[in-house]
C-alpha cells in the first residue's frame, strides 16, 4: 500500500499550475474549415429533405457539445457508430453504383472502425487508472479485494443490461442513453464511497484504515466546481469542436442518403468532402486522447499537504488486534454472520514465533458444522468468502503443539452484510 501520511486530496489551483506544462498544440486549420463546408452542404441538403418531409433533420438531431470531457467522448463513440451504421452496405442509396465510390466507402469505415477502438481503449484507460489508483491507497487484505469485487459485480450487471437492450431492438442512441446512465452511476458511487453514504453506507464502516484523504478525493473528483474543472477549461475547448464535427459528419451522411437522387452533378464533391472531414476527424481526435493520455498518465491526484499550502495530512489507523498464545494453548474468535452472502474476511501475521496452526469452521443456526479451511500451519494468512447461510465462524489459531514457544499474532477479522443495491437504498432513505 502507497504511503499516504502527510497527503491531502489535489487542488485546484495545484492542477492549474500542472496543466501549465502541458499546452495542446491546437487543433488543424483544416478542422474549421471541413466543419464550415460540412454544415454549408447540410443547410442545402437539409432544404430538399425539408420539402419532402417537413421535417428538419439538422434540428433534429443537433446537439450542443457536453461540458464534461468524458460524455463528449460517449457522444463521440456515438456518432462514430450511427456513421458505421450508415456506412453499412445495406443502408447505401440504391442508385449508389460504380467501382470508385464503394472502395472509398469501405476505406472510410475501415477508418471509422479504427477510431472507435481508439475511443473504447482510452475510456478503458482511463477507468482502470482511477480504480488502480484508489486501490493503491487502500489497505492491500480484503477491504481492496472487496471494493473490487463490488465493481465486477457492478459492471457485469451493467453489460448485462446493455445487451438486453440491444437484443430487444434498441437502437445505437437508446444503446448510449444506457450507457451515459451507466457512467452516472459510476460517478455516484465514486461520490457514496468518499462520503460512506448510500450503497456504501453499511459497508463503509467496516474499512476502517483506509485513508480519509482517499475518501475525500473520490468524493469530489467529478465535481462541477472541483478540481477537475480545470482540465475541462483546459482541454475541453478542442474536444468540444471535435464533438460538433463528428456530429455534423453525421448529420452531412444522413442528408445525402436521403437527397442522393436529387443532385448527381454533386456526387463526386461531396465524398471528397465527406472522406477529408472522416480523415481529419479521426487524425485530431486521435491526436487529442494521445495527449489527453500522456496528461493523465502523469497527473498527480495525491499531492502533500505543503505542495498544496494546507496541514490536513491524515495518517492510517491501526485495527489489528494482538493477541499471545501460550504454549499448548489455542486462541479463538467467534464471528456471528446474521446474513446469507455475507462477505466474511480475514487477515493475520505472525510478529513472534515460527507458524501457528489456522483453521476456520462454519456452524450454522441449526448447530451443523462445515470446515471453510483446513487446518494448516502459517506464518501469515489472508482469506475471504461469501458465507453459505446465517450462522457463525469459528477462527482458531492453534499453538497446542509448541512446548517451548509462545506466538504473538496480529489479526482482524469481519462479517460484512451484502452490499444492497443503490437504487433500493435511495429509495428507502
Amino acid at each position: 500500500m502507497a504511503s499516504t501520511e502527510g497527503l491531502v486530496p489535489i487542488t485546484r489551483d495545484f492542477l492549474s499550475r500542472f496543466y501549465d506544462r502541458y499546452p495542446f498544440e491546437a487543433l488543424a486549420p483544416g478542422i474549421a474549415a471541413a466543419d464550415s463546408q460540412l454544415r454549408e452542404e447540410n443547410e442545402r441538403m437539409s432544404k430538399h429533405c425539408a420539402e419532402e418531409s417537413g421535417n428538419d433533420l439538422i434540428l433534429d438531431l443537433s446537439f450542443d457539445s457536453p461540458h464534461k470531457i468524458d460524455e463528449n467522448l460517449w457522444k463521440n463513440r456515438e456518432q462514430v457508430e450511427e456513421i458505421l451504421y450508415l456506412l453499412e452496405k445495406r443502408h447505401w442509396p440504391s442508385t449508389l453504383n460504380g467501382p470508385q465510390m464503394p472502395d472509398k466507402l469501405y476505406k472510410l469505415a475501415l477508418e471509422l472502425q479504427g477510431l472507435l477502438k481508439f475511443i473504447e481503449d482510452y475510456q478503458s484507460f482511463s477507468s482502470e487508472k482511477i480504480f488502480s489508483m484508489i486501490l493503491t491507497y487502500m489497505p492491500q487484505d480484503f477491504r481492496a479485494s472487496l471494493i473490487k469485487q463490488q465493481r465486477d459485480r457492478s459492471e457485469k450487471k451493467r453489460q448485462a443490461e446493455v445487451e438486453t437492450l440491444l437484443n430487444g431492438g434498441g437502437s445505437i442512441q437508446e444503446k448510449y442513453n444506457l450507457l451515459w446512465k451507466q457512467q452516472m452511476e459510476r460517478r455516484k458511487q465514486l461520490v457514496m464511497l468518499g462520503s460512506a453514504s448510500g450503497v456504501y453506507k453499511t459497508l463503509i464502516r467496516f474499512l476502517v484504515g483506509v485513508p480519509q484523504v482517499l475518501l475525500d478525493f473520490v468524493q469530489q473528483i467529478n465535481d462541477h466546481n472541483g478540481p477537475m474543472e480545470e482540465q475541462r477549461e483546459r482541454y475541453g475547448p478542442p474536444l468540444y469542436q471535435l464533438t460538433q464535427l463528428g456530429l455534423h459528419i453525421r448529420i452531412f451522411l444522413t442528408l445525402w442518403w436521403k437527397t442522393f437522387n436529387r443532385d448527381t452533378t454533386a456526387q463526386d464533391s461531396r465524398l471528397d468532402l465527406l472522406e477529408e472531414s472522416v480523415k481529419l476527424y479521426s487524425s485530431e481526435l486521435k491526436r487529442f486522447l494521445t495527449f489527453l493520455r500522456e496528461v493523465f498518465e502523469h497527473s498527480p491526484f495525491l499531492i502533500s499537504a505543503e505542495e498544496a499550502g494546507t496541514n490536513g495530512g491524515k495518517t492510517m489507523v491501526n485495527d489489528f488486534k494482538e493477541t499471545v498464545i501460550s504454549t499448548g494453548k489455542t486462541h479463538e474468535v467467534l464471528l456471528p454472520v446474521d446474513s446469507e452472502g455475507s462477505y466474511v474476511a480475514w487477515e493475520f501475521k505472525l510478529t513472534s514465533g515460527k507458524d501457528v496452526g489456522f483453521s476456520v469452521e462454519y456452524i450454522s443456526s441449526n448447530g451443523a458444522k462445515m470446515q471453510m479451511l483446513p487446518y494448516q500451519r502459517y506464518d501469515s494468512h489472508q482469506g475471504n468468502f461469501y458465507s453459505p447461510g446465517v450462522g457463525s465462524y469459528k477462527l482458531v489459531w492453534d499453538n497446542s503443539y509448541s512446548t517451548f514457544y509462545r506466538k504473538t499474532v496480529r489479526y482482524k477479522v469481519d462479517a460484512i452484510p451484502p452490499v444492497a443495491d443503490a437504487q433500493k437504498l435511495e429509495d428507502q432513505n
